[in-house]
């Protein structure tokens, strides 16, 4: 918010810093039609004392404050802010919500889409209402920080649903008779076959949220009740963070910096899909890039771009999978290499065999925990002998939700939760545990945002041993536990500090435990 405010409007009027950040009044928004905002490129935004607070790109011209002193009634103060925030904000605050629009949109308003021809639903798909929907389904969605926008037909209903810091929230359902309708004008944003409705297909869509550059992924699958549609959202300018931005301790990161730093060797990256190793590995081919690198990426798909690494999509479609790319990218002189991730026994004997030859390789794998990894790689058919000589470390990754710092608040733990948490070995608890009360910020669910959760495998000699000698995963695991952080350990810990909350540990680290 602006610290001075001036007496009168006039051209020398204060600048307004952090508009996009701003959440004006809706009081002051319903001062001025919004015809009028966006003509005049003015933002009302607070009431003070009576007067009406306005931000403008040009401020001083008479006739416009006079036509609001009369439209509003009010006296006028302005603010300076850029032209482009300021008419972005005017589309933010004075358009429609998903579900005023769906409110609008009645189901007998329009003949049901069953029966009609392709031709007749791809003109149903360009009108201007699905057209408007479609955007303010998308629009909303980059707004309230959703990773996925889900929509699914079942036989009474379409559901809408965003994923939001990790968990489906449900939303206005659109009427299920523009059904075919929406599902076909996605289609057409990202270049797929409108006619084929029983078969998966995958298309690509690109637009600019805020002046920032966002990738959408489609995917379509054929249900009992019409084709279901995932996007999911890619912001191409978020920042990529560091190790403890990611929610690494500095003394866990001063280790992964030793292991990623090796001039050969072989680091994976571990969890279910969702849980964040694409982007730690960005983070880590990030810090350890310099001109004198030359660093190849392979990846299905490309989510980030990182500055001075060449990186290359697969194309299954067209044969150019990850153990192909990867021969072919082996033949460019690469000092380091990303494989996406290892899926098969091809891809990981590869890789493995890089790694031996000199150069430094990175990937994922699906396992549970870092422990996993080593038996996923034996399953795949690697022998014992080549992955003790070539993997240097492997990361193991969760995400839990933060708690909102809008509505922080000291909580104590129930009965039920100490008894669980009794049941997994925690049977004294220490630390301040915190709880978000639910606020606007953060959407009446308590928390904003995510944060990582890990555990850190060194491969030192005495594990290489046990796996040179073909030891189950719980062995390797009872001897690395005894010098590392367990997710279960670290998830207690940001809990205890008041980083997130008992119930997110219980539902994101415990489960393995109980397996």
């Amino acid at each position: 918010m602006p610290a001075d405010e001036p007496s009168a409007a006039s051209p020398g009027a204060p600048r307004l810093a952090g508009l996009s950040e701003l959440e004006p009044d809706p009081e002051a928004i319903r001062t001025l039609p919004a015809e009028f905002a966006k003509a005049n490129r003015v933002l009302p935004f607070a009431i003070r004392n009576g007067r009406l607070c306005l931000a403008t790109a040009a401020p001083g011209n008479r006739r416009v404050i006079d036509d609001i002193r009369l439209v509003s009634g009010m006296e006028v103060e302005e603010f300076t802010a850029p032209a482009g925030e300021i008419t972005e904000r005017i589309g933010e605050c004075y358009q429609v919500t998903v579900e005023q629009m769906i409110e609008n949109l009645h189901p007998s308003q329009q003949p049901a889409a069953e029966g009609r021809n392709r031709h007749d639903i791809e003109v149903m798909a360009n009108e201007p209402t699905v057209i408007n929907l479609v955007n303010l389904i998308i629009s909303t969605a980059l707004r309230e920080r959703a990773s996925d926008i889900h929509l699914v037909p079942f036989e009474g209903e379409l559901q809408l649903r965003y994923r939001i810091d990790g968990l489906l929230q449900e939303k206005a359902p659109p009427p299920k008779h523009l059904h075919a309708a929406l599902i076909s004008r996605l289609k057409i944003m990202a270049d797929m076959n409108i006619a084929e409705r029983f078969m998966p297909q995958d298309g690509h869509i690109q637009i600019h949220h805020r002046g920032v550059r966002v990738d959408i992924r489609v995917g379509t699958m054929p249900t009992v009740h019409g084709e279901s549609i995932v996007l999911r959202l890619l912001e191409k300018g978020s920042r990529l963070l560091t190790p403890e931005e990611l929610g690494l301790d500095p003394q866990r990161s001063a280790l992964l910096n030793r292991l990623v730093s090796k001039p050969h060797g072989l680091f994976l990256a571990t969890g279910p899909t969702g849980s964040g190793k694409t982007t730690s590995l960005y983070s880590i081919l990030s810090s350890i890039y310099t001109p004198e690198k030359k660093i190849l990426t392979i990846e299905d798909p490309v989510e980030y771009e990182l500055a001075g690494v060449a990186q290359i999509p697969v194309r299954p479609g067209r044969g150019f999978t990850f153990a192909r790319g990867l021969r072919s990218i082996l033949r460019q002189d690469p000092d380091v290499v990303m494989v996406g991730e290892i899926r098969d026994s091809e891809t990981a004997e590869i890789a493995i065999r890089a790694a031996l030859t000199g150069h430094q390789v990175f990937s994922t794998l699906h396992t549970n925990d870092s422990a996993g990894a080593i038996n996923r790689l034996v399953d795949m058919g690697i022998e014992a002998f080549l992955i003790a000589s070539s993997l240097d470390g492997v990361l193991a990754q969760r995400l839990v939700r933060r708690i909102c710092p809008h509505c922080r608040t000291e909580h104590a733990v129930s009965d039920a939760v100490r008894d669980k948490l009794a049941t997994l070995g925690e049977e004294t608890l220490r630390g301040r545990f915190q709880h978000g009360a639910g606020c606007e910020a953060c959407g009446e669910t308590g928390y904003r945002g995510r944060i990582g959760i890990f555990e850190l495998l060194p491969v030192d000699a005495r594990l290489r041993e046990l796996i040179l000698e073909k030891r189950s995963t719980e062995e390797v695991k009872r001897v690395a536990h005894k010098h590392m952080t367990t997710l279960f350990q670290d998830a207690m810990q940001k809990a205890a500090d008041g980083t997130t909350t008992l119930d997110e540990v219980l539902r994101v680290a415990a489960v393995d435990l109980e397996e």
